[in-house]
């Protein structure tokens, strides 16, 4: 239930361009402070659009590879350490912030997110179809539920990360992540501290 189909980008379309540029730079070395940057003359909800679809997808793969390893049992409350407690809600099911295990809150934030990204409505894929006004509102949102999954996974799982001989492609997907998110002012600061 944890893993998921990767949200593509349709061959032909200008977030498929910027989603190729952005896979280059990543591949090639560069700078990952540089490769961050709004390439001139692009729209930044398409370059925060292609960057959110790819880090769902990144984090959903790093939680899926620990996912055996976080249960009700060894994760009875979804943390970042004894300091930060993560509470769910989702203004249906969870009006008010409720304390989960860190499973059931990881599959409630994935399918959460699977279903904003899918809305053609919040996510449009066709040309000319304009984002809404509180789109970055909800790319933040986003952006700071997934940064919760990198803190519960380096505080909690990372002894498992290096048994798998994972934590430079780990610490690399966290790193372009929080350069994005600390360049386009996406996450505050304060939710940063744990990590």
């Amino acid at each position: 239930k944890t893993f998921r189909p990767k949200r593509k980008f349709e061959p032909g379309t200008q977030r498929f361009e910027l989603h190729k540029r952005a896979q280059a730079s990543l591949n090639s070395g560069v700078d990952l402070k540089a490769a961050v940057q709004l390439p001139s003359g692009e729209d930044q909800n398409d370059w925060v659009a292609v960057h959110v679809v790819d880090f769902f997808n990144r984090i959903n793969l790093i939680y899926g590879t620990v996912c055996e390893f976080c249960t009700e049992r060894t994760c009875p409350v979804m943390s970042g350490g004894p300091k930060y407690e993560y509470r769910w809600q989702d203004d249906m099911k969870y009006k008010k912030p409720t304390a989960l295990p860190a499973p059931q809150y990881m599959n409630l934030l994935m399918d959460w997110i699977e279903v904003q990204i899918n809305n053609e409505d919040i996510f449009p894929t066709s040309v000319g179809v304009p984002f809404p006004k509180n789109f970055l509102q909800i790319c933040k949102k986003i952006l700071c539920r997934l940064f919760r999954v990198f803190v519960h996974v380096y505080i909690h799982h990372f002894d498992r990360i290096i048994l798998m001989g994972a934590e430079a492609h780990v610490n690399t997907c966290y790193k372009h992540f929080y350069y994005f998110v600390t360049e386009l002012n996406l996450i505050d600061r304060k939710e940063l501290e744990p990590l």
